[in-house]
């Protein structure tokens, strides 16, 4: 009996007879965070990020002058302070990003800093970080970065990191350094397109905003003099500068982008704050275009803003949106923070009585993840030297939610960049993992659906970078659902980057390859990411001889010269 071998490659209404009262209530001293990041120009910064692996959201801050970095670890829903083995030698500290840059299963550690330089430490294991900033190639002369934001811009499944430099002086440009794969990193802004003109930058997000499969970068630029930039991922290496055609060249006093498909039509549209003329909400055409539906939504805030986050407040299947303010509420016609709430039709509404009492400091940026895993999204708040929010969803709901953890294998482990689709009842909702977005944040990787009353989800479908496809049936709510990339039912009618015939799928003896683009490398991986097989061009005839593999899934890459 021959085994087989499977590849893959890389009018809406909704009746509800629910209620639900939104209300979030600071808790901060009651949850273990009671402390401040003191005072800094422009504020601080903060991360919701399982820092330890333990399936809690754990929380960092950044600082002000002279100050630690401060940790605070979730113990089922309390915080308690963590103090981690490494050298803290920085000055007033900006950004902070838990990331794995070398696959291994634990996160690593990124600090942006406009005075001092950014610092790279690599995780050894029981809060033991060393810094490999010089060894990494990283830069260690100060560039004045503010925003850092991780993604995998050539699919090879190691994450790359865009910096964003608001240097007044106008000497540093943004930089987007290339994971080479051994803990080290090389400049490849020139050549992959980035301007090299200072933009006064304070972020930038990586997406997909054509769902081509390749993630594409979006920048906030401060200052009317430096619209905002969409980069177009042309899946070659470089990116092409499209902000005009798409309407996204915006030009204000840009602080945040964040990124949300707000009305589950999967185009992941653009929020961005700025100063008191108002803010932007891009709604994603699904054309390669954006339009500007701030006014009609209702979303336009008209203060200061800084952070902003897309967060289904209630539950009910949509995405709601958080914005923060620098005024402190003083004068109240004049705004600090809102919460708006989606109602459908492209339409926001502020609740009456949302809780948020005492929502009227100087805040800056703004982080959401879990605090005590009940399925309702927490909200976090740096403010300007006074204590932090931790704003705890308490809202009166009957609503069930799921929640999806993602661990690549052929992507990168954390799955970043990874799509993931779900239906119930024919109502799809989408998001899109992401690391390090909007003003100074890092929001949790752990992605909650609102599901209303439903009780389970008809399917699950994840998009990894790697180009797989694949679907999980029937799953049940309340529950948090990890999802190994290869574990799923695979999608075998996947359209191919770069005219790639691969054929037949699934195959029990010989695999044919047609292909019309060179390629230096071909690469046989299994389920569990492990290279199993690789040969050069030279070596290979089109057709490869599978008959002593085990049956399984499998997973082919091909690398050009550039190993992309």
């Amino acid at each position: 009996m021959k085994r087989k071998v499977f590849l893959t490659f890389f009018l809406n209404f909704v009746c509800c007879l629910a209620w639900t009262q939104i209300t979030f209530e600071d808790r901060s001293i009651e949850l273990g965070l009671n402390l401040s990041c003191g005072y800094t120009f422009l504020g601080n910064g903060v991360s919701i990020s399982d820092f330890n692996n333990d399936g809690w959201d754990d929380i960092t801050f950044t600082t002000e002058l002279n100050s630690p970095l401060r940790f605070f670890e979730n113990n089922n829903g309390i915080f308690e302070e963590r103090f981690f083995n490494f050298t803290d030698a920085m000055d007033q500290t900006k950004q902070v990003n838990w990331v794995d840059i070398d696959n291994d299963g634990d996160k690593d550690l990124f600090v942006t800093s406009n005075l001092s330089g950014n610092k790279l430490f690599e995780n050894q294991g029981n809060y033991n970080l060393i810094e490999i900033t010089q060894s990494s190639g990283l830069p260690t002369t100060n560039l004045g970065t503010y925003g850092a934001s991780w993604g995998d811009y050539n699919n090879d499944g190691l994450l790359d990191v865009f910096m964003c430099n608001r240097d007044g002086g106008a000497q540093n440009p943004n930089y987007l350094f290339k994971n080479e794969g051994n803990n080290t990193f090389t400049n490849v802004s020139s050549e992959a397109g980035i301007h090299s003109e200072n933009r006064v930058s304070f972020c930038a997000v990586f997406f997909d905003f054509n769902n081509d499969g390749w993630q594409d970068i979006y920048v906030s630029n401060d200052r009317y003099d430096y619209e905002n930039v969409l980069y177009k991922n042309n899946g070659d290496g470089s990116f092409s500068d499209v902000s005009f055609s798409s309407k996204t060249n915006i030009a204000c006093d840009a602080m945040t982008v964040t990124v949300g498909d707000f009305n589950n039509d999967s185009w992941f549209d653009i929020y961005v704050t700025n100063s008191p003329q108002g803010n932007y909400l891009l709604l994603n055409e699904g054309d390669e275009t954006f339009t500007d539906i701030t006014y009609t939504s209702g979303t336009l805030f008209e203060s200061w803003s800084w952070g902003a986050v897309w967060l289904d407040a209630d539950n009910d299947k949509d995405l709601d949106l958080y914005v923060s303010g620098q005024y402190t509420g003083n004068d109240p016609d004049i705004r600090s923070a809102a919460l708006y709430e989606n109602i459908g039709n492209n339409t926001f509404i502020e609740p009456i009585d949302d809780g948020f009492n005492g929502d009227d400091e100087a805040s800056f940026s703004n982080a959401t993840g879990d605090f005590n895993n009940d399925g309702l999204s927490d909200i976090v708040v740096t403010n300007l030297n006074t204590p932090v929010f931790a704003w705890k969803n308490e809202s009166t709901t009957s609503h069930n939610w799921l929640k999806i953890k993602l661990q690549g294998t052929v992507s990168n482990r954390d799955g970043i960049g990874s799509t993931i689709e779900i239906s119930e009842n024919s109502l799809k909702q989408y998001r899109y993992v992401l690391n390090g977005e909007g003003y100074l944040s890092q929001n949790s990787a752990v992605e909650i659906f609102g599901l209303g009353t439903s009780t389970s989800v008809d399917y699950i479908k994840v998009t990894w970078l790697s180009g797989i496809e694949e679907y999980f049936y029937n799953i049940a709510a309340n529950q948090i659902f990890e999802i190994i990339e290869g574990s799923g039912t695979l999608n075998n009618n996947v359209s191919l980057k770069n005219n790639l015939i691969i054929h037949p799928n699934p195959v029990s003896d010989r695999l044919f390859i047609e292909n019309n683009t060179e390629f230096e490398n071909f690469v046989l991986f299994n389920a569990l990411g492990q290279e199993i097989l690789r040969k050069n061009n030279r070596d290979f005839i089109n057709s490869i001889d599978l008959r002593s593999f085990n049956s399984g899934v499998y997973f082919i890459r091909l690398f050009n010269e550039h190993q992309q």
